[in-house]
């Protein structure tokens, strides 16, 4: 039977920063774990030290944080864990799921799925020294989607809190349909709690994962957050804003975050592509994505990526959840 929906912020590289976080987490309701983008080259312990806020706080106002791993090491994985059980995080994370080439080449994140064997070598030398809870994030496979059975199989071995899998295959990145009906029959092949992630762009697409999932109440969302950063409280049926109204939260929410960046990075012309990398995701909210994401891609300056926002905001209509997928 299901218990109430338990959302999950999914990790993106460079998008999804201690500071995104912490201001997404201020405006927004809805979600009940923030998933930091994968660690990784964790040779010594003192080089996480080095890492800034990611490993300093666990939760960001009041929200438990996961950081996460990407690594084919035991040793250093076990390196990382021991130094977030010290910090005080209560779950860590490790990336099977990382579709991008020059990770999956070095076979590491889904580049490592294809090798259930080593994979549960590694499982083997963390399992009995691990001080926290571990979780697992994972794709169907890297080159075909009958890699997950094996996998289930080690998987089910060991101790593993929380298995999240994204419902394509590592060479698909993000193109083509999600594979919902491997999902499907991966539920009742797995002996542990399973959390489903990909393509929940709406409430409806929601709706439908639900239906066809009935035994899973754990759901972790990237894109579509990132594109409506109400769609959690949505699914969780939380009061939200009027469309017009959102329109204008949206708009400080923005501003706030571009702002944090701003005093973050002592006013670095950097915070002008953190930003830009944020809004290729929510442009597609408003009622022309292409055209409002090419308005604020093509300024070099902050001057100009505010008068940039400031039009967007005016001129374009905010879609929100009824925007369709692109």
């Amino acid at each position: 039977m299901k218990t109430d929906k338990h959302i999950y912020l999914a990790p993106f590289q460079g998008v999804t920063t201690y500071t995104f976080r912490e201001i997404y987490s201020k405006y927004f309701q809805g979600i009940d774990k923030l998933f930091t983008p994968f660690f990784t080259s964790v040779h010594k312990t003192n080089t996480l030290a080095k890492r800034g806020r990611d490993l300093e706080f666990q939760y960001q106002n009041k929200i438990e944080v996961v950081p996460q791993i990407l690594s084919k090491d035991a040793s250093e994985i076990l390196r990382f864990a021991n130094y977030c059980h010290d910090k005080g995080f209560k779950e860590i994370n490790w990336n099977l799921g990382c579709p991008y080439p020059r990770v999956a080449n070095k076979k590491r994140g889904s580049g490592l799925l294809p090798f259930p064997n080593e994979i549960d070598d590694i499982l083997n030398q963390i399992d009995n020294d691990l001080k926290l809870k571990f979780s697992v994030k994972c794709r169907l496979g890297y080159f075909s989607e009958d890699e997950i059975f094996p996998l289930i199989d080690v998987f089910n071995k060991h101790k593993i809190s929380e298995l999240t899998i994204h419902a394509r295959i590592g060479k698909q990145l993000y193109k083509g349909e999600v594979k919902a009906d491997v999902f499907e029959k991966i539920i009742d092949l797995c002996n542990i709690p399973l959390v489903y992630n990909g393509d929940i762009f709406t409430s409806e697409d929601f709706i439908k994962f639900d239906n066809n999932f009935k035994t899973i109440d754990k759901w972790m969302i990237g894109r579509g957050l990132l594109r409506n950063p109400f769609l959690p409280a949505i699914i969780k049926n939380m009061e939200v804003p009027d469309k017009e109204n959102q329109k204008s939260y949206i708009y400080k929410f923005v501003t706030d975050l571009y702002l944090s960046y701003l005093k973050k990075m002592n006013g670095r012309p950097h915070v002008i592509n953190v930003m830009k990398e944020y809004c290729s995701f929510l442009s597609y909210s408003f009622n022309n994505q292409q055209k409002v994401f090419n308005l604020i891609k093509k300024t070099k300056s902050p001057e100009e990526y505010e008068n940039a926002v400031a039009f967007v905001f005016d001129t374009f209509e905010w879609m929100g959840n009824e925007t369709l997928k692109n």
